[in-house]
């Protein structure tokens, strides 16, 4: 899986402490923004966060370029709506040689790996069989596995990455789209360590887990986070 930040609004964090601090403030934008030194920042998004008012996030957004994910990936994050994605097309892209993303329980089980690697054969050999008597790639895709790797262009303004980082980051989210959601986590943090200084599961977040019976019972750490992602 790679995860790349590709473009971000600049200065995100000053962004939205401009933009909440302007529905109370008579000055006009630019003297509530040029007012704004970064501990100014600090101290007024962090009084946002505990108000739960987010909607001043929604003025800025991050778009990530991801690749080597599976399609069972793709389809569990688009359904976080708020947001814009353009993905590599089966329709026009042939796939005779597509690549699988192989799930860990697979991988560690040489005959699950061997009958996992006996199917995906045939899916390639049907696949292009297919295409070779002319059914169109749009057609001919429907042989193709969740396993079938992809990549994709997503962009989510601050508020949705906000939540999905709450529910994907969550070690009860599958796998895959929770490797995911830490990358994005991590690279969010980089360039707007105020607005994110809090994204991640309740857990990490609160200390508490909104999950009730379904709880996994093992809240994250800020030191388990640091030592996989780097940024806690």
């Amino acid at each position: 899986m790679e995860v790349k930040l590709l473009t971000y609004t600049p200065e995100p964090d000053r962004v939205v402490a401009t933009a909440a601090r302007l529905c109370y403030a008579p000055q006009d934008a630019e003297t509530v923004w040029a007012g704004f030194t970064r501990e100014k920042q600090e101290e007024f998004l962090g009084r946002l966060s505990a108000y739960g008012h987010f909607s001043p996030y929604e003025h800025v957004s991050f778009t990530f370029a991801v690749a080597g994910v599976s399609r069972a990936l793709s389809h569990q994050l688009v359904r976080h709506r708020i947001a814009s994605y353009s993905q590599r097309s089966q329709r026009y892209i042939n796939e005779v040689s597509f690549g699988v993303v192989l799930p860990p329980t697979v991988e560690a089980d040489p005959a699950a790996r061997e009958e996992f690697e006996r199917v995906i054969a045939a899916i390639r050999e049907g696949y292009q069989r297919l295409t070779a008597l002319g059914v169109p790639k749009e057609d001919a895709r429907y042989l193709l596995p969740n396993a079938c790797q992809t990549q994709l262009i997503m962009t989510m303004n601050a508020r949705s990455l906000l939540h999905f980082m709450a529910l994907r980051c969550c070690r009860r989210a599958q796998w895959e789209i929770r490797e995911l959601a830490w990358r994005v986590r991590a690279e969010a943090l980089k360039v707007a360590p105020l607005l994110f200084r809090e994204a991640g599961p309740p857990c990490l977040v609160r200390g508490e887990c909104p999950e009730g019976t379904m709880s996994c019972g093992r809240p994250y750490t800020k030191a388990e986070v640091e030592a996989s992602y780097g940024l806690a």
